[in-house]
């Protein structure tokens, strides 16, 4: 039986101070943590120096293996390259491995030709200054029908045709990889694994958003242990970072408990 090497998103437990979040993380056996930079009254938005989160970082014991997320980086220009060199310098301050980017979602680039086109100029434009920095670009498709890049494909074709493979890596998040309804998985290019499950009942494919997503269990449409089964078969050995975005899974009185629970239930079933 493989074992699932298991991480952490901030997104977990999104009210928990930095400290007590790499705690948590600990306290589960884990090692791997994402942080955020969408978190308000948190670090990063707080004004925390990249610093102090290294320290906390070496203080649990925890690699930080990103930072989630660059947003709207196939939408590359004047602001996009400034946020872009903020979050590397952030990152590699704080000891973070990666910077996951996340493509615009709003409907617009999504046309056959500019959104490969928009794709391959974002990723000549980060490349260089992600190597400097010894940083791992980590493209996140997203499945949802609005989503400028919602092929894993795509990504990495992109990618392969700049010769990039060691420095950008692809996101199999879980959840998109459903809703995108894409067969392929790319176990070799793949670099992280988030996951989380939708256990609603009456929520349509096309209509699960982010608000639908909690931690994995029983009740699971989405087949978390099916994919994460079928990654680790084919020879995936990178984390899998939890990720719920659900109001209900935030508001848990016992996040290690219910995060405990979830680790459980995928460990039985791979």
């Amino acid at each position: 039986m493989t074992s699932i090497r298991f991480a952490l998103n901030h997104m977990a437990a999104p009210s928990l101070a930095i400290d007590d979040f790499f705690a948590l993380a600990r306290s589960l056996g884990i090692d791997a943590v994402e942080i955020r930079n969408d978190l308000s009254g948190n670090a990063i938005l707080d004004g925390t120096k990249p610093e102090v989160i290294s320290q906390a970082a070496a203080r649990h014991g925890v690699t930080i293996i990103s930072i989630n997320a660059l947003q709207r980086f196939n939408e590359w220009n004047a602001t996009r390259a400034a946020e872009a060199q903020e979050l590397i310098d952030y990152a590699g301050a704080s000891g973070a491995k990666a910077l996951v980017l996340v493509p615009k979602n709003d409907g617009t680039g999504c046309s056959d030709g500019e959104r490969q086109a928009n794709l391959r100029q974002s990723l000549a434009a980060l490349k260089p200054r992600l190597e400097e920095a010894g940083i791992i670009g980590l493209v996140e498709p997203l499945g949802f029908e609005i989503c400028s890049l919602r092929s894993k494909t795509e990504a990495a074709e992109a990618i392969r045709e700049l010769g990039a493979e060691s420095t950008f890596r692809l996101v199999h998040d879980t959840f998109h990889h459903h809703l995108a309804g894409e067969a392929a998985t790319f176990p070799d290019l793949a670099g992280l694994v988030h996951i989380s499950g939708v256990s609603d009942p009456s929520v349509s494919v096309a209509d699960m958003r982010d608000s639908h997503r909690v931690l994995v269990d029983g009740d699971d449409r989405l087949d978390n242990a099916g994919q994460i089964r079928a990654l680790l078969q084919a020879g995936y050995q990178g984390p899998f970072s939890f990720e719920p975005f659900a109001a209900e899974v935030h508001a848990v009185k016992d996040p290690a408990g219910a995060l405990r629970a979830s680790m459980d239930y995928l460990s039985a079933r791979v």
